[in-house]
């Protein structure tokens, strides 16, 4: 069995519709995904329904932006209840961070002598329900300031560049229990991308078991290299958490993130499973 666990569609900043990521999904020889779109639900039940058309099992799920220590931390939960009101408020309260920072990028980017403009931002995100950086990004391309999402973000848009605009994320703590609120089951997306590394130690994974009970993380991924890969497998095991692997597939919006370039364990999809029936959640 092909288990990818964190993909994304044009609901939040990927660049394909629900429906297509699962057409893809079976041509890339995957037999299930989990829909993992940034603090929304929105493209779940077209993804679910085209799966059950196809012969593809879509498992409910989203990416939550929380923070830790300062540094962005991304949490994937899985069989969660979109119906849950705490979850559905924090989601909103995130979204709306998202949008209203991006006024004040687009101001510092044409303060940086970029042309840009809001409504371009609006035009490229369309019917997306979760519009940010990725969205800016697209047009930076579009107008030929960068050759991609990847160069968007190192030399405009990425902290510390002239573009980026702060926004309201919650704790990782806080997210967890939102997850968990809503009988789902989370997991830390590549823990050691980027610059999270300094800040997710063993000792830090270990007080998030006992005081939030964090299920589990991401292990196999593009961010992560080989040593990165062998030290988190290791420490998982050691205490306890689902290790999982995945494409954290956008389309066209990333390279090198194609569908099914990680893949997760079966053992470790079905202690995932298994957790999400114990909780009372969606699977």
């Amino acid at each position: 069995m092909r288990i990818d666990l964190h993909t994304h569609s044009n609901c939040s900043d990927g660049t394909d519709s629900p429906t297509m990521l699962v057409h893809k999904a079976i041509a890339a020889g995957l037999d299930v995904i989990a829909l993992t779109d940034h603090d929304t639900f929105a493209g779940i039940a077209e993804a679910q329904e085209a799966g059950k058309r196809s012969g593809l099992r879509v498992l409910n799920g989203l990416e939550i932006s929380t923070k830790f220590e300062g540094r962005s931390v991304h949490l994937l939960g899985y069989g969660c209840d979109p119906r849950n009101a705490d979850l559905k408020a924090e989601l909103a309260r995130i979204r709306a961070g998202r949008t209203e920072r991006l006024p004040r990028m687009v101001d510092n980017l044409r303060a940086a002598g970029i042309d840009i403009t809001i409504d371009e931002v609006y035009a490229q995100a369309g019917d997306a329900s979760a519009v940010g950086r990725p969205h800016v990004a697209d047009v930076l391309v579009r107008k030929g300031v960068v050759a991609s999402r990847d160069e968007a973000f190192a030399t405009w848009i990425g902290e510390g560049q002239p573009g980026y605009a702060e926004r309201y994320a919650c704790p990782v703590e806080e997210g967890i229990d939102l997850i968990h609120g809503a009988r789902g089951v989370a997991l830390i997306a590549h823990p050691w991308g980027r610059d999270t590394r300094a800040v997710l130690t063993a000792d830090v994974f270990e007080r998030l078991i006992r005081e939030h009970q964090l299920d589990g993380i991401e292990v196999e991924h593009q961010d992560h290299d080989a040593d990165a890969r062998e030290l988190l497998f290791e420490m998982g095991g050691r205490l306890g958490l689902i290790r999982t692997g995945s494409s954290d597939y956008h389309g066209k919006g990333k390279v090198a993130h194609e569908l099914g370039c990680n893949l997760t364990r079966v053992q470790a999809y079905n202690e995932l499973v298994a957790r999400i029936r114990r909780r009372g959640g969606i699977v």
